[in-house]
């Protein structure tokens, strides 16, 4: 059984006219922690130009796998993906890149995986896209529609790192975690009492005309949704304005900067 994504999905490139664009596909993979770059026919390589644009990802130039067909590159593999423009005469199966990443990621654990890339000028012939088992087009602007290579590489590479995420964790990758929890709910109604007294002892409040002010204020924390922390600090600053006024004995002219409603 494969073990994991990065050792069994591989990214091929058919006939590849510029050296640096096979380095920057290495750099894409290598970014998104993959690893197997397979390569078809290339017209130049090994090259300087793709070590340079690789950067640090010249290990996958040095294990790249280089064929002279198509045929070869995917031969043992259960699962092909062509990149298409989708302008073809007889329709293909077609997937979506975040469709191409989970599908891709879903099949590697049973047998290897191949995406596939045709040339920077003409991309995949027919024959070759009917190699495959499913088309997958990248939804770019359609009145500048054409990608360089390496960026088609990066977009699909990273649609296979996100559901290799997903996979790991269990679900959607989310970045919600916080380091404290959010204030409760009868929290933030002692914070508003204590804002409000603050901003009428202020005199940015006028409490015979107080429009919708706290109203607003209270919407735009809602959004912003304050740590049990934050809110401390927060109440912490309206002491320190109340403490101030009462030191100096004054407050603002009533109601002189309230938001009308």
């Amino acid at each position: 059984m494969v073990k994991s994504a990065p050792d069994s999905i591989r990214f091929v490139l058919v006939n590849s006219a510029h050296p640096g664009n096979i380095g920057g596909a290495a750099r894409a993979l290598k970014n998104m922690g993959l690893k197997q770059l397979y390569l078809v026919a290339p017209r130049e390589f090994p090259a300087a130009n793709a070590i340079w644009r690789a950067a640090g990802a010249a290990d996958l130039l040095d294990t790249a796998v280089v064929v002279e067909t198509l045929e070869e590159a995917v031969a043992d593999c259960g699962l092909v993906v062509a990149t298409s423009a989708r302008e073809r005469r007889i329709p293909w199966p077609m997937l979506t890149p975040r469709e191409c990443g989970a599908r891709a990621v879903a099949e590697a654990v049973v047998h290897p995986v191949a995406v596939v890339f045709g040339r920077e000028d003409r991309g995949l012939t027919n024959e070759e896209l009917q190699l495959c088992n499913f088309h997958v087009h990248i939804p770019s602007n359609p009145d500048y529609s054409s990608l360089n290579l390496a960026a088609a590489v990066q977009v699909l590479a990273y649609e296979v790192r996100m559901a290799a995420l997903e996979k790991e964790q269990g679900g959607q990758l989310s970045y919600a975690e916080w380091d404290r929890p959010p204030a409760k709910s009868s929290d933030m109604e002692l914070y508003f009492d204590h804002l409000q007294r603050a901003l009428t002892e202020l005199g940015f409040i006028d409490p015979d005309n107080p429009r919708q002010t706290m109203a607003r204020l209270r919407r735009l924390f809602s959004r912003v949704r304050p740590d049990d922390m934050e809110l401390g600090i927060l109440r912490g600053m309206l002491t320190a304005i109340q403490n101030h006024i009462h030191r100096s004995g004054g407050r603002g002219r009533p109601g002189g900067d309230a938001v009308d409603g």
